[in-house]
């Protein structure tokens, strides 16, 4: 399971934290504007905007989790099992596997008005990339710096929302998980006033009770109350290591521990947690064992080439010691 957010200073800041039992040997991924981009049903782009993310690279092609382009458009896919619900061809249609959206999305488009036009011809096909790596169920969060939309196919079929909160997770669909944000507008970052009964006396006997009653568990629905609740009353300032450290503070609120989430035997931890900087294309990450940031600028690299940059992730523990 997974969560994604946005957050606001002076910069937008787009990342997620990926929460699996196991890792793909995921790689922080540049690839500039003239790596070709072969899709399985539609013509190839052979330049298109640069883009920076979390990736797995397959046989030469990079197969990305999360990703911002130039331009400051962002994406994410997270995990949406038993509802994830993939189409044959279709004539007529924009034919595009699920593992190809994030580049086909992030190559072409600059904002998600643009994005959003392009989606009413979409028809996300039922083809994997390969038999070592089948199609996992996802769905996704498309950002720029003033709106976000979450992108679902679902046997229904595609489904476009709005996202207002700036934040994903995974089941349930995300029209049930906005409308039981309804069950906690009592909540609030202020001491509690008592509205139980005029009869009886109560104490707020701790700091923090105004925030009683939201979730602690790790559910992705609990996790999205959770996540949007601290999002939306973050206050940081305006400069990069003040919005950087906030924006991992969000993701850490939600943060997967080993020994937390039994998957069959294993344990499902937050393998990494990441940050860009859209206006920047800083990529900043952090992994499980390793809580030092380290970052990526994608305009130290040739966005004018055609190879593909990767750098592995510092997954060890990085200790600065003091004397």
């Amino acid at each position: 399971m997974c969560t994604a957010a946005n957050y606001i200073t002076k910069d937008h800041y787009f990342g997620r934290n990926l929460d699996l039992e196991f890792s793909y040997n995921e790689a922080v991924t540049v690839t500039p504007r003239n790596f070709v981009f072969n899709f399985r049903r539609v013509p190839p782009l052979e330049s298109h905007y640069a883009i920076i993310g979390m990736a797995t690279v397959a046989d030469g092609y990079p197969l990305y989790y999360d990703a911002t382009n130039e331009k400051g458009l962002s994406m994410a896919g997270l995990n949406f099992p038993e509802n994830a619900d993939y189409k044959p061809e279709s004539d007529g249609k924009t034919n595009i596997t699920p593992f190809e959206f994030i580049p086909w999305i992030l190559g072409q488009y600059t904002t998600v008005d643009e994005v959003k036009e392009a989606l009413k011809d979409l028809n996300l096909v039922n083809i994997p990339f390969s038999e070592q790596f089948p199609l996992s169920p996802l769905h996704w969060i498309i950002s720029d710096r003033d709106v976000s939309i979450t992108v679902e196919s679902v046997k229904e079929g595609l489904k476009v929302y709005d996202n207002p909160v700036g934040v994903l997770t995974n089941n349930p669909t995300f029209d049930i998980q906005l409308f039981n944000l309804n069950n906690f507008m009592s909540l609030s970052p202020e001491p509690p006033e008592n509205n139980f009964s005029r009869a009886l006396g109560f104490d707020t006997y701790s700091r923090g009770m105004g925030a009683i009653g939201l979730p602690g568990d790790l559910s992705s629905g609990s996790r999205f109350v959770k996540a949007v609740f601290t999002k939306v009353n973050s206050v940081s300032g305006n400069s990069e290591s003040e919005s950087i450290s906030q924006f991992f503070q969000i993701l850490g609120s939600v943060a997967q521990q080993r020994g937390c989430v039994d998957v069959g035997g294993k344990y499902e931890i937050t393998i990494y947690s990441s940050c860009c900087n859209t206006d920047t294309g800083v990529y900043y990450y952090t992994t499980y064992e390793n809580s030092q940031v380290t970052a990526v600028d994608m305009h130290r690299e040739n966005l004018d080439g055609s190879e593909l940059a990767s750098y592995p992730l510092v997954k060890g523990q990085q200790i600065a010691m003091q004397n």
